[in-house]
């Protein structure tokens, strides 16, 4: 596990090109069932939420992006804990901590709302 001082953010999505085409047409299709409530915040149907991608290329915020499947395999350990997805977690010299948790992205209901709990927890966690 990396020992810098980062946020990782997990999409409740598996990677892979067909997992992409699907996830897209379901979100522009029945947005109101689509499992990841990540990606609905920083993903249009087809591309990254312009506002999103603004902050994330300007933040001083280390940030690292995964898939469910990439993360659980990059991050796989008998003691790492089941997290539901989509999730945000603080990797620091202590492992990993979840800071945004699945639960409190569903309530997020727009970018500027995750920028701001983004900004907000790397503050208090840093």
């Amino acid at each position: 596990m990396q020992s810098e001082r980062a946020l990782h953010f997990v999409y409740n999505a598996d990677s892979g090109t067909l997992n992409a085409v699907k996830d897209s047409l379901h979100k522009w299709l029945s947005p109101e069932t689509y499992d990841c409530d990540l990606c609905a915040l920083t993903h249009d149907a087809f591309q990254e939420n312009k506002a999103w991608k603004a902050f994330r290329e300007s933040a001083d915020i280390p940030m690292h992006f995964h898939h469910r499947d990439e993360f659980e395999k990059t991050f796989r350990s008998k003691w790492l804990p089941k997290y539901d997805f989509p999730a945000v977690l603080l990797a620091s010299e202590h492992g990993l901590e979840l800071i945004i948790p699945a639960d409190e992205l569903k309530v997020l209901n727009e970018v500027d709302a995750l920028i701001a709990v983004v900004k907000e927890k790397w503050a208090l966690y840093s």
